[in-house]
């Protein structure tokens, strides 16, 4: 699967993490046999266990050569486990954000695709067709919604994974829903990850792009969703991190709030994701 780098207008391969293992898992008979308790949020507990031992810091080194991690980003620090490499903190500084009140930026570093919401709230991801409804649980009056956007930033296990506020404003609610943890990679796009996917919703009033819906989607071997429990925020201030895995990141913008960059738009357009940074622009508002 292509992924487009905006800086220089070129196209990387995505390598997936444990792809041979999510081939079989998905695409073979007693891989979906198996699946009934893979999926299930105690297997990914049980999984990345190992992971929290001192031995697994053996591990760091070989996965930072294999994905190309910059670790001049990150603080300088002896991590005790493979689990405390991933939840590693940034340095001041390497994760600038925009601050024009009229700019969105992306949540955490990731690969995004848009959608549209039609007007009677559908959207489709990868051959599956959604409504807002759907993900968030019938939880949230999403009417609003309606002919607004969709936009989807998928987290690997190589992307730093920690995330933030898009705006200022503040939280008007959140809500956990429990679920299965499948991998959020294309291998499982025959599922409806994010109507199955544990998931917390929030409902945020922000300042400058009315009411958005932000949901943080666990995935296969993701322990815990880990929020700080902020509820007034400014823009590009932490929201919270994953633990150990991939993971995603949902918004939802009411119609006439945003307007997406073109390149991310015609790449969305085509199926292919747009990698981004945690603070980089998105888009706009739709009234500037």
């Amino acid at each position: 699967m292509k992924i487009y780098v905006r800086q220089d207008k070129s196209y990387i391969e995505d390598s997936q993490y444990g792809g041979n293992l999510l081939e079989k898992l998905y695409n073979t008979w007693y891989g979906r046999v198996l699946s009934k308790f893979i999926l299930l949020p105690v297997f990914s507990t049980m999984a990345t266990s190992k992971d929290r031992r001192r031995s697994s810091a053996k591990k760091i080194t070989p996965f930072v050569e294999k994905y190309g991690i910059d670790m001049n980003d990150f603080e300088e620090k002896e991590y005790v486990s493979f689990s405390d490499f991933f939840t590693r903190s940034i340095k001041p500084g390497k994760r600038p954000f925009d601050s024009d009140s009229n700019v969105v930026i992306a949540p955490a570093d990731s690969k995004v695709l848009c959608y549209d919401i039609s007007d009677d709230l559908k959207f489709t991801v990868k051959g599956s067709e959604y409504t807002p409804d759907e993900i968030t649980g019938n939880n949230v009056d999403t009417g609003s919604f309606a002919g607004g956007k969709a936009i989807v930033f998928r987290l690997s296990m190589d992307d730093y994974h920690h995330y933030c506020f898009i705006d200022s404003g503040s939280v008007a609610g959140s809500f956990e829903i429990k679920g299965r943890l499948h991998t959020v990679s294309s291998i499982s796009s025959k599922y409806k990850i994010y109507k199955e996917n544990h998931r917390i919703v929030n409902v945020l009033d922000t300042d400058h792009f009315g009411k958005v819906i932000y949901i943080e989607v666990g995935a296969l071997l993701v322990g815990r969703i880990k929020n700080n429990g902020i509820i007034k925020f400014g823009k590009g201030q932490e929201k919270g991190y994953f633990e150990q895995g991939g993971s995603t990141i949902v918004l939802f913008f009411e119609k006439g709030r945003i307007n997406v960059d073109p390149d991310i738009l015609e790449m969305s357009g085509n199926g292919i994701e747009t990698k981004v940074k945690m603070g980089e622009r998105i888009g706009v508002c739709e009234y500037v």
